[in-house]
């Protein structure tokens, strides 16, 4: 219990810590010549009040913050489990782990299994089927979408596949009708990659009305919460699903493995901890230390949940910023569009858009145009990895000629890998800043075409 002088020198502090906030972390004005970044993390006093709030109990590990967290993430979503963990990364990794559980029967992916996915786009959305020993069987991205080309998914269908693991790209959702039409008539699991598009939303039967949010239409999702990300808790992620069974393997997966679902420092949650056989145990054995899954230890910390918290109180008017300096931006460089490819949406979407991507037409060099840019003082960005299957962590694999499987050519993905870059559209950024970004990225096509 809390007495009166305990929560009166804690009011006192919270008091003082808002103050020095309001005083000093507030948001720096932006003057002509400052570097313009592709993103950076937003808030205000009620991050740094609630963070000192979790310091102050100093419970560390997932505690009350995490709770809350979670119900009112899975509240925004529309979706009825939610988990907290520590970084989009891990929230890939426990997503794809989950579908590995014995306890899904013949549905379970087992080493030597198939997933459809992409190789542009970020490592760890392709990570964990390597991990695990599964093999990423890769098609090509349509441009100017920037996803998948879903012409492609019946091609790369075999016997052995069992899921489809993609991401939206830059906050454009990739075409969910047709995926998720593809999964279902196959039996196929899909996992969204919702890293970059939380706040995306999609309509499957063209009623604006019905839209939901991405990240919700498959089996199991996953968000970041990386500071450059739609909301930040510094590190962070989510894994987010409609089905009990995945979100009981997932909480497994995430904590140790385990097969108790005690929350930390709670013992006995389901009544009978000494009193059960599990495997070749003995009979009463401790359930807290029952394992039914080779799991891990990726929970975050109280204190990144607490900044999470009033994150998500401002995650609506981050989206809405969002999209209204994509559009500035589009409108802007339209002039330009003979020399560069401008970004188009995925019909049916409303994208919170991450980023804006552009592929340098033929006879533009990128790499003059992305020097301009950033000489001038504004941040750019390749599409991740471009062509992941070219990258070094692909050396062996390449050399063997296993472990993966390419489906067609991957044309565009190359030409994103050899052409294209982005810039940002964070919802910090001024006006002011929009329009020296469109002025300085004109400039570069123009004087940089050839």
């Amino acid at each position: 219990m809390i007495n009166q002088k305990q929560e009166s020198m804690k009011k006192e502090i919270l008091r003082l810590v808002k103050e020095y906030a309001d005083e000093f972390h507030s948001v720096p004005e932006y003057k002509a010549g400052d570097r313009i970044n592709y993103a950076r993390r937003l808030y205000d006093s009620d991050e740094m009040v609630n963070l000192t709030d979790s310091a102050l109990e100093f419970w560390l590990t997932s505690g009350r913050f995490t709770k809350e967290f979670e119900e009112k993430f899975a509240e925004y979503l529309s979706i009825k489990h939610c988990l907290l963990v520590n970084s989009g990364s891990s929230a890939n990794l426990v997503a794809f782990m989950a579908l590995t559980s014995p306890l899904l029967g013949e549905r379970a992916i087992n080493r030597g299994d198939e997933v459809i996915t992409v190789a542009a786009g970020f490592p760890t959305t392709v990570a964990p089927i390597i991990q695990y020993g599964a093999v990423p069987v890769f098609v090509d991205v349509s441009i100017p979408q920037y996803n998948i080309d879903t012409t492609m998914l019946e091609k790369a269908l075999s016997p052995r596949t069992k899921a489809v693991m993609l991401a939206h790209t830059l906050g454009n959702p990739f075409d969910i009708k047709a995926v998720k039409a593809f999964c279902d008539s196959n039996k196929l699991w899909l996992i969204e990659d919702n890293c970059d598009s939380l706040g995306s939303l999609f309509t499957i039967d063209g009623d604006s009305a019905k839209a939901r949010q991405t990240g919700t239409f498959g089996d199991i999702g996953t968000s970041s919460f990386y500071p450059p990300h739609h909301m930040t808790m510094g590190e962070g992620g989510a894994v987010y699903t409609n089905d009990a069974l995945l979100h009981k393997i997932a909480l497994s997966m995430r904590d140790w493995g385990r097969d108790c679902v005690c929350p930390s420092g709670i013992d006995n949650v389901c009544g009978n901890r000494f009193n059960t056989q599990y495997g070749d145990l003995p009979v009463g054995y401790d359930h807290k230390y029952v394992y039914s899954h080779f799991g891990y230890n990726l929970k975050a910390t109280d204190m990144q949940a607490a900044i999470g918290v009033a994150q998500l109180k401002k995650l609506p008017g981050f989206v809405e910023k969002r999209r209204q300096n994509f559009k500035i931006l589009y409108d802007g460089l339209k002039s330009v569009s003979d020399k560069i490819i401008l970004p188009e949406k995925q019909p049916q979407s409303d994208p919170s858009w991450f980023g804006f991507f552009m592929t340098c037409r033929e006879g533009v060099q990128r790499g003059k145009i992305v020097n301009y840019i950033e000489n001038r003082g504004i941040q750019t960005r390749m599409l991740f990895a471009g062509n992941l299957t070219k990258h070094p962590c692909f050396d062996q694999m390449r050399a063997a000629g296993s472990g993966y499987r390419i489906v067609g050519t991957l044309t565009n993905t190359d030409i994103i890998m050899n052409s294209g870059f982005w810039v940002g559209v964070y919802s910090g950024m001024t006006d002011e800043m929009l329009d020296i970004m469109t002025k300085t990225v004109k400039d570069a096509v123009q004087k940089g075409h050839r």
